[in-house]
């Protein structure tokens, strides 16, 4: 990895999301409408995800200008340095069309390829949560970590689904053979703030398929710093075949649950 200190990396982040959180909060006091659609036409995206997107681009470049950008509404930049932001905008769109008060601005930030600090903002609660690689896992300032639940069973777990008919149809069919061995299931409907809650003990394991890197990009550093044992399926790495993030005791006896109901057949 490059010279770069991940404190610094992640102060800048933290003042951007910020920034862009409130922004997104003051725009939702007006009316929101429907901007375009991506992958069907219930994936959403409104004139704000591309406002906030924008707002971010610009103070990340201004102050650094030779950074590479990802943002999920397009407009990428290539830069030279070797760290690349990836950025979700809105995560919890949907969420956030409908005025239900969680949805968050998630700001990654990779050095050479991994990702060594990250913030994910919740908006309408103003809460922070963030973390370095190495340097621990925080809300608000304050030191977080995942809970000590050790058995399936009693596991508060988090789930999101994707836009696609098929791929619903196949999560429906995982959410069937698990909703019988743990304790509940949660929809929030923000993978970021999923990850997060991870890391704060709000829930004790989180799993999706389909999530994006700029959906999981700075929540699983979070989840991982707090604690949690963070991966994909059968020794892969998080991408968006699957996401599983959840307490050391409990994450083995998820994982093979999703395997065995085969989550990747869609």
């Amino acid at each position: 990895m490059s010279s770069e200190n991940p404190q610094d990396l992640l102060k800048l982040a933290v003042e951007v999301a910020t920034e862009a959180a409130q922004l997104i909060v003051e725009r939702r006091r007006g009316t929101i409408t429907v901007a375009d659609t991506k992958s069907t036409a219930t994936d959403i995206v409104t004139a704000v995800d591309r406002e906030s997107e924008e707002l971010i681009r610009a103070r990340i470049l201004q102050a650094r200008p030779d950074d590479s950008f990802q943002g999920e509404e397009g407009h990428d930049v290539n830069g030279s340095s070797g760290v690349r932001w990836v950025v979700d905008p809105i995560d919890g769109t949907v969420n956030y069309l409908y005025d239900i008060p969680t949805y968050a601005v998630s700001i990654a930030v990779e050095d050479d390829g991994r990702t060594v600090a990250g913030v994910v903002v919740d908006a309408p609660k103003g809460e922070v949560f963030t973390a370095t690689l190495g340097g621990g896992a925080f809300l608000d300032g304050r030191p977080i970590q995942v809970s000590g639940c050790t058995d399936l069973g009693k596991a508060l777990v988090g789930t999101g689904f994707g836009y696609d008919a098929t791929r619903r149809q196949v999560q429906a069919e995982v959410v069937q053979q698990l909703i019988t061995r743990v304790r509940d299931i949660r929809r929030i409907g923000v993978g970021a703030i999923d990850l997060c809650y991870v890391g704060c003990g709000r829930l004790d394991a989180v799993y999706e398929r389909g999530l994006n890197p700029w959906d999981y990009g700075a929540g699983a550093l979070i989840a991982a710093e707090a604690g949690a044992t963070v991966g994909g399926l059968n020794g892969a790495p998080v991408s968006p075949e699957m996401s599983i993030a959840a307490t050391p005791g409990v994450f083995g006896a998820l994982h093979d649950v999703l395997a065995a109901t085969d989550p990747l057949r869609s």
